[in-house]
């Protein structure tokens, strides 16, 4: 794992949904840059088998515990949050949309408070999605984007709008000191094999050599970056002071359709391509603009699709979960 360990002090950092796809990375990265790691998971769609080779190490600890709820820990003086807490896949997130809705609104300010508190740098995970349907592309922090606020996808993609609200008011008012990500479309070990999300569902069904469902044509695009890019992005970003919105993701744009085809290549598949109706309010278009991160944080993603694919469908085939 590539990574740049030039750490002055031990810092204590909260990471929240630490149970989770790209939470249970963090904590692992932190944890490898020699940090002291407190990772807070209600397990709602965290899953501990992601974090159990971390149970040993003495400087990690697990805390079941709910964001929309109060935090109150003062065993230790805490110098970083980073919030992954909220189901991020459609179908999980679509369950309960008033619970998600909560984790980002209520969520949020538990955790704003518990930065003013412990005078902590608070990073909020937010996301493309707050971009709506796109009118233009790629994507650049200052769109203020086409949305829909009474959608099936409303409850996620407004909950992450009205964080960042609540984020930077925080730091208006308050002056807690905040980083705010948009994540584009993230990829790779411990992604829930479940998530119904578009790599995650071809990996699964090529490898068991099923039909590969896509939605609409298949031309609706996305930018896929591959878990330690966007990690790297993440941590240059938390320990810069900008505290504006940056974009992380992987610029190359490809479509639905030539993801599947990039699948049934790698995992030598059977599959053959079914095509469903396209799901309400699914965005055609998401393609990040990077030059923020490129110029504020020196960050470009390095993993092609290629070999980030391979690593994920080695995972895929490996993992018992």
């Amino acid at each position: 794992m590539k990574h740049n360990p030039h750490i002055l002090y031990m810092k204590t950092i909260l990471v929240t949904g630490g149970a989770g796809f790209i939470g249970s990375n963090m904590c692992e990265r932190l944890l490898i840059d020699g940090n002291y790691v407190i990772c807070i998971d209600n397990l709602y769609t965290g899953n501990l088998n992601n974090i159990s080779h971390l149970s040993e190490n003495p400087n990690f600890k697990f805390i079941n515990h709910d964001i929309i709820e109060p935090l109150i820990l003062t065993d230790h003086k805490i110098d970083q949050i980073y919030n992954f807490a909220c189901p991020a896949s459609p179908p999980k997130y679509q369950i309960d949309p008033i619970y998600t809705l909560k984790v980002n609104f209520q969520g949020i300010l538990n955790l704003l408070d518990l930065s003013k508190y412990h005078n902590a740098t608070l990073l909020q995970s937010s996301t493309s999605e707050v971009y709506g349907e796109p009118e233009i592309t790629p994507q650049q922090e200052e769109y203020r984007g086409n949305v829909n606020t009474i959608g099936i996808r409303s409850c996620y993609d407004e909950g992450k709008r009205v964080a960042e609200t609540l984020m930077m008011d925080y730091h208006k008012q308050y002056n807690v000191d905040i980083r705010i990500v948009r994540i584009f479309n993230t990829y790779g070990p411990r992604m829930d094999k479940d998530d119904g999300r578009v790599v995650s569902n071809f990996i699964n069904q090529a490898l068991n050599n099923e039909n590969i469902t896509l939605y609409g044509d298949g031309s609706q695009t996305r930018s896929f970056c591959y878990i330690e890019d966007q990690m790297n992005g993440l941590i240059k970003l938390m320990n810069s002071d900008y505290i504006y919105p940056v974009n992380i993701g992987n610029p190359y744009e490809l479509t639905v359709k030539e993801l599947a085809d990039v699948i049934i290549k790698l995992t030598k598949s059977n599959s053959t391509l079914i095509f469903c109706p396209l799901p309400s309010d699914d965005p055609t278009n998401r393609k990040p603009d990077i030059q923020r991160a490129q110029s504020v944080l020196n960050w470009n993603p390095e993993y092609n699709l290629i070999d980030g694919i391979t690593k994920t469908i080695e995972y895929f085939k490996n993992s018992n979960n």
